[in-house]
């Protein structure tokens, strides 16, 4: 993979001020010091440093949280999905579910048969190629990839194939310049959400420790990090949809999981059936 502006930027500064990281970053820090750069330069050029130390499964919008349509879909469906789910542009298509993602349509694609009136036309005769990117790929490696190949999105796929989530070029600037938004982004769904009937639902890449302060619980582990993984550990496989686990007073419920990992888990007091 070519290497993109911010690799070259990398390399200029060790250039001049050594290979050590952490003394480029004294650098900057002297130069804010002394006034030749502003904080938000600062934190910029930080950000740039630090790409290749993040993966792109820390940026990622969730499987569970992306926005698709099936390969059935017609152009008034998709059209509706864009409209009423705030969603990207770019819409991934699939066929049977989101593990085969075959290509996407483009907002922009539909607007000829919309104003034809072909609102029943499918939305495969408007696919585009889908883009792939491994989910522990190094953040200025996915910059420059979408660079080269002028992308703006893409498919994140973990070691089985299967998919992960998507990434935008936006998800990565937003990495840079910190969050990017416009009036018509909506803010995605907290990792653990409430509910009025006191009942909650929680991701499965929840952190534990946020499992645990949220609950009262004191959840440890060494091999997994988050609730999903604990339970999948605990069971000594992933759980089936349905299955119940209780934990000093809560009943953790598996809602969606398929046969790579946990995505989604309803959790209850124990007295409320």
């Amino acid at each position: 993979m070519d290497e993109g502006s911010d690799s070259r930027f990398r390399n200029i500064f060790k250039k001049l001020f050594g290979n050590n990281d952490h003394q480029i970053e004294e650098h900057i820090l002297e130069a804010k010091a002394d006034g030749e750069l502003e904080s938000h330069e600062v934190s910029m050029l930080l950000n740039v440093l630090g790409l290749d130390q993040k993966l792109v499964e820390e940026i990622m919008v969730p499987r569970t949280d992306m926005v698709c349509a099936d390969s059935t879909s017609t152009v008034k469906d998709v059209a509706e999905i864009i409209f009423s789910q705030g969603a990207h542009s770019r819409i991934p298509i699939f066929q049977d579910n989101k593990d085969h993602i075959f290509g996407v349509v483009h907002a922009k694609d539909l607007l000829e048969p919309l104003l034809n009136g072909q609102l029943d036309r499918l939305v495969v005769d408007f696919l585009r190629p889908a883009f792939f990117v491994a989910d522990n790929k190094p953040l200025d490696e996915v910059l420059a990839y979408f660079k080269r190949e002028k992308l703006h999105m893409a498919i994140v796929q973990d070691e089985y194939g299967g998919t992960s989530g998507m990434v935008t070029m936006e998800d990565v600037l937003e990495e840079i310049v910190g969050e990017i938004s416009d009036e018509y982004d909506e803010q995605r769904p907290d990792e653990i959400q409430d509910f009025p009937d006191g009942t909650f639902v929680v991701s499965g890449r929840a952190p534990l420790e946020d499992v645990n302060r949220k609950f009262g619980l004191d959840l440890e582990s060494e091999e997994v990090d988050s609730i999903g993984g604990y339970l999948a550990a605990m069971a000594g496989r992933i759980p089936e949809q349905g299955s119940i686990y209780t934990f000093s007073g809560w009943r953790f419920t598996i809602m969606e999981a398929d046969e790579r990992q946990i995505w989604t888990i309803k959790v209850e007091p124990l007295g409320q059936m």
